[in-house]
């Protein structure tokens, strides 16, 4: 018997199940299980990829300067105190690896992003699962669960699959209230589709103990080019980019990244879309008895009665053509994660809900 062994924890880790992209025996699915943006990206960001593809024999930037100065014009921030990296999963994993270790505890909510509870064990730190109030984050309940041990406390703001958040002086007392060897990261991953929020940036401005990180996989339309950012404290900052891989994002990736911030008159386009959309849709499928909380996101997570409704809805759906999230890993078995997609789609699993709903189960 082999004597090779991983580290103690990482056993523990149940694989990440992405969204599902196919359906066996059906063709022309339409894609609702990763809120993606069904616009795509901006006209400029795929002519930059393109033009990085004379390039490929280069390596990429090694300090993301273009970046990191193009997303701190559009967000007014300090670029000394942006990170970049192969998504925002990849900043968790730093902060994970850099201070959170075997004896520490790491905290997210019941119903966080699974990330959070992989990258903890992969550092060899302990989850702490902290329950939520019907579906949104509950400061109190985080802050009872701290104890000496806590180094890392997630949230997600607006919260994936559950679409809800918090408002800012909930978020203010949650930072003021951590222990003080503590790092309190905000998850914005969906921060840009709530007119206004600006992620918890200036609270990162304010404090020493707060880290936000933000993506361009959602509004963007990058997710296949796996970039995001985290914005902290420069002693925080310094850091994780002692532990980063000098060329953990290439050149095309960045590049039209790049391009997409820039293109601030395409993220409120879309902006736009989702918000009429997304409310449309709750409103349908609300009507044909499925009810949602009030999402923020790009998502509805629509509830059922139980969980074996919700499979067979989910079944339904699929027979459709219609690929939406199962969410019983976050927690949520009786509920399904829908991404709001552009007109024909939302129309579509509104009917096919109703359908459903209807008895043509």
């Amino acid at each position: 018997m082999t004597k090779i062994t991983p580290q103690p924890g990482i056993m523990d880790i149940a694989l990440y199940q992405g969204g599902a992209a196919h359906v066996e025996g059906v063709s022309n699915v339409v894609k609702l299980s990763s809120n993606e943006n069904p616009f795509g990206p901006c006209d400029a960001a795929v002519k930059a990829f393109e033009a990085a593809g004379r390039s490929l024999h280069r390596y990429p930037s090694s300090d993301h300067a273009e970046l990191r100065a193009a997303i701190s014009n559009v967000y007014n921030l300090d670029a000394e105190r942006i990170i970049c990296g192969a998504g925002s999963d990849e900043i968790i994993a730093f902060l994970c690896q850099a201070y959170a270790g075997v004896g520490d505890e790491v905290i997210h909510t019941v119903h966080g992003f699974a990330m959070y509870a992989i990258s903890a064990r992969a550092a060899g730190a302990t989850p702490v699962e902290v329950q939520e109030q019907s579906r949104v984050t509950d400061v109190d309940a985080i802050l009872a669960a701290c104890t000496e041990r806590t180094k890392l406390v997630f949230i997600a703001n607006p919260n994936n699959p559950t679409g809800t958040m918090i408002a800012m002086p909930e978020i203010e007392r949650l930072a003021q209230g951590i222990p003080e060897q503590a790092i309190l990261v905000l998850d914005g991953a969906y921060a840009e589709y709530v007119d206004g929020y600006d992620g918890g940036a200036a609270l990162v401005e304010a404090r020493e103990n707060v880290v936000m990180t933000r993506t361009f996989s959602k509004i963007y339309g990058l997710g296949g080019l796996r970039v995001g950012w985290g914005y902290g404290p420069k002693h925080i900052i310094d850091v994780l980019n002692r532990i980063r891989g000098p060329f953990n994002v290439s050149e095309a990736a960045q590049s039209a990244a790049v391009a997409a911030v820039k293109d601030q008159a395409y993220v409120t386009q879309c902006r736009d879309a989702n918000a009429k959309w997304r409310d449309w849709l709750a409103h349908a499928l609300g009507e044909h008895g499925v009810p949602s909380d009030v999402s923020l996101a790009n998502f509805i997570l629509a509830r059922f009665a139980s969980e074996e409704e919700a499979g067979a809805c989910d079944i339904y759906l699929q027979s459709q053509g219609l690929i939406v999230r199962r969410v019983k890993g976050y927690n949520l078995p009786n509920a399904l994660r829908i991404t709001v997609g552009d007109e024909a789609s939302c129309r579509q699993v509104a009917h096919a809900v109703g359908q459903f709903k209807g008895g043509a189960r």
